[in-house]
């Protein structure tokens, strides 16, 4: 870490200082090495404040700019600013974007493609719908190259990354919480495998301890919308927090995207009031590629639990390798696997709960 960015990770550091006031700090002082070092009275000249002058300088000369990055280091966690070439393009347009990212995560056996992003929040309490059907848009987004972006909440949030996980997928966690707090503690074993076995990272602008609190969701809310080209909501309230991620998604000029459910379930009542005001109704992955305009888009061969389309039985095999490239009927899949009828309906049924296999209409069957 270069000298100047030790100064803007200072800055991340002292919680008066957000992206807006960092910015006039650096247009004004010309970097910020030069900010972090300017005396209290031009800091009071440029509307910094009398009271939050004073709390920086006391600040400043309490922390340890030195003794951070050793810890940074000794947690593995590397950092971006906003002049970093590898910052997030797409993050970097938003108006409010993070000047500091903290990053953990193993270096992948294939990068992270931070051009095809998606976001995927929902509930907490996530439903047997909303996981089914997270799952199976997790899938099919995956098959089609891309990153899913959560917040490694519980519900749909773990939902989202751990399908990306079990596709073969990458996934980016964005935390509402320093880059070092697992929170909630049950999703560790998640938080693990994508910062430490190479199925993403884990990403946020706050600072190492920093607790969680309800007041950081928000500005975490709007780095997940930040990332992706548009954000899918799967289920949730009409309080939901992921109503906030949708309404970023929209203020940054992102796609917003809702999954109808039953109108008797409170957690259908999120997507219902997006649907009202204009969101992309959503049945398929299909529905989400076209919105984007990627209509050419083709997927690629499924890749479903990281096995690279095999099945975990005999029969699960057959019957994948026989709907590769195409769609069909039990009576057909029935004659060209040689099982009997009964053990192509079960099967089929395990493969769709896995997110394998889709009914695509009157139950002609392909892969996902």
């Amino acid at each position: 870490m270069d000298e100047e960015t030790k100064y803007w990770v200072a800055f991340s550091v002292f919680p008066g200082v957000g992206p807006v006031r960092f910015k006039l700090l650096l247009d004004y002082f010309g970097s910020a090495k030069a900010a972090w070092r300017a005396p209290t009275s031009t800091l009071k000249q440029i509307k910094l404040g009398e009271k939050l002058t004073g709390e920086f300088a006391t600040f400043r000369n309490k922390f340890d700019i030195e003794d951070y990055a050793k810890q940074l280091n000794t947690l593995r966690v590397s950092v971006l600013t906003l002049k970093s070439p590898k910052y997030p393009s797409l993050l970097k347009q938003i108006s409010d974007a993070p000047f500091v990212l903290y990053i953990k995560g193993r270096k992948p056996d294939r990068p992270i493609d931070l051009a095809r992003t998606i976001g995927v929040v929902g509930t907490r309490k996530i439903t047997k719908y909303g996981a089914e059907v997270t799952r199976r848009l997790v899938t099919g987004l995956v098959s089609y190259g891309f990153t899913i972006v959560s917040g490694l909440a519980y519900g749909v949030d773990a939902a989202a990354h751990q399908a990306a996980i079990d596709a073969g997928g990458k996934t980016i966690a964005v935390l509402g919480c320093g880059i070092d707090i697992i929170a909630p503690p049950s999703n560790t074993r998640l938080y693990h495998q994508i910062a430490e076995d190479g199925c993403g990272a884990i990403v946020s602008e706050m600072p190492l301890g920093l607790r969680p609190n309800v007041g950081l969701f928000p500005a975490r809310n709007r780095i997940i919308s930040g990332l992706s080209l548009g954000v899918v909501v799967t289920e949730g309230a009409d309080d939901s927090g992921a109503l906030i991620t949708a309404r970023n998604a929209g203020e940054q000029g992102r796609e917003v995207f809702a999954v109808p459910g039953p109108i008797t379930s409170l957690y259908s009542r999120g997507p219902a009031k997006l649907l009202k005001n204009g969101a992309k109704l959503v049945e398929n992955v299909e529905d989400i590629i076209e919105e984007l305009g990627l209509g050419d888009l083709r997927p690629t061969a499924f890749c479903g639990s990281g096995k690279g389309g095999k099945g975990d039985t005999k029969e699960e095999q057959k019957i994948i390798e026989c709907l590769v490239d195409r769609h069909l009927y039990i009576d057909e899949l029935v004659r060209l696997t040689g099982l009997a009828a009964s053990v192509v309906t079960g099967t089929i049924t395990v493969l769709e709960m896995k997110g394998i296999v889709k009914d695509f209409g009157e139950k002609e069957y392909g892969l996902v």
